[in-house]
């Protein structure tokens, strides 16, 4: 049994580094997850990996993960909430309680309940009552009330929010040039989002289109055949509309529908200005929702 398990960890690690090897842009890093068993280390590992961008490898004796990841896609807070969000705590991300508490009786761990913040971005903080008088009330309460006053109140999704509406307008005016240069402007406000800022919702929608929103956006920035890019841009509003969905909107967003390509964009303007043909067919469609 043993000669067996020594061959499944080589071929284990064997396929690890098959996949760390297609990673682009590569940083790795060493942190502290908590888990008890090899069926933690296969949830662990599945739930932080990304296929070509991010690779977990978690060690059961040390509870240390080695993490791999192409740090122009992702960062180790997206890989750590993931794996928070399946279940279990890190330094930095406390899982859920109510995800641990699903976790079969053989996976769940000794906690420690120190960490910051749990994967839905929820607080946890822990501080020993000894530490604090009166004064620290005081002072703490002063200081957050002075942090919630200073804080924007605007989205932080907003800037692709904008980086989207000038990618529409430059595909309603058929200017492939300037498309493909919003396109741009789109991918780096992605990869700039700071998952901290944003909200439990909007969070948990943005993991899942996060993904295919930079492809999308990067597939109109790399060509400037409008065709391509009005095809790139149905699966890109698909997955913004999914998004604006969760989050703070200033003025309305249209809804909006293309009978003739089965597809939607989104607009801040009420008139109908098709994105899929331009002047060639400029009012073909019509609202569907108005999100406000």
């Amino acid at each position: 049994m043993k000669s067996i398990s020594k061959i499944m960890a080589v071929m284990m690690l064997l396929v690890s580094l098959l996949y760390t090897a297609q990673i682009k842009n590569t940083k790795t890093e060493i942190v502290k997850i908590s888990g008890n068993c090899d069926m933690c280390k296969s949830t662990i590992e599945k739930s932080g990996n990304v296929k070509n961008v991010a690779v977990v490898n978690w060690n059961e004796d040390s509870k240390m993960a080695t993490i791999t990841y192409d740090s122009s896609k992702t960062n180790q807070e997206e890989i750590l909430k993931r794996i928070a969000n399946a279940g279990y705590d890190s330094e930095s991300f406390y899982a859920p309680d109510d995800i641990y508490a699903k976790l079969p009786s053989c996976c769940q761990y000794k906690r420690n309940k120190t960490t910051t913040m749990d994967g839905r971005g929820h607080d946890h903080s822990a501080m020993k009552d000894s530490m604090l008088n009166e004064q620290d009330h005081s002072s703490m309460s002063e200081h957050s009330s002075m942090t919630q006053e200073s804080k924007p109140t605007g989205s932080p999704l907003k800037s692709i929010q904008d980086s989207y509406f000038s990618l529409k307008n430059a595909l309603v005016k058929s200017d492939a040039k300037t498309a493909s240069g919003k396109g741009k402007e789109l991918t780096d406000a992605i990869t700039a989002i700071k998952m901290d800022e944003l909200s439990a919702t909007e969070h948990d929608v943005w993991m899942k289109v996060m993904k295919s929103l930079n492809s999308d956006a990067s597939a109109i920035a790399k060509t400037q055949d409008i065709k391509k890019q009005r095809e790139a841009f149905k699966t890109l509003s698909k997955n913004m509309y999914d998004l604006l969905k969760t989050s703070k909107i200033s003025t309305p967003v249209y809804y909006q529908y293309c009978p003739m390509q089965d597809a939607n964009w989104l607009s801040t303007e009420s008139t109908i200005k098709n994105p899929y043909y331009g002047a060639q067919m400029l009012t073909c469609g019509n609202t569907l929702e108005t999100l406000k």
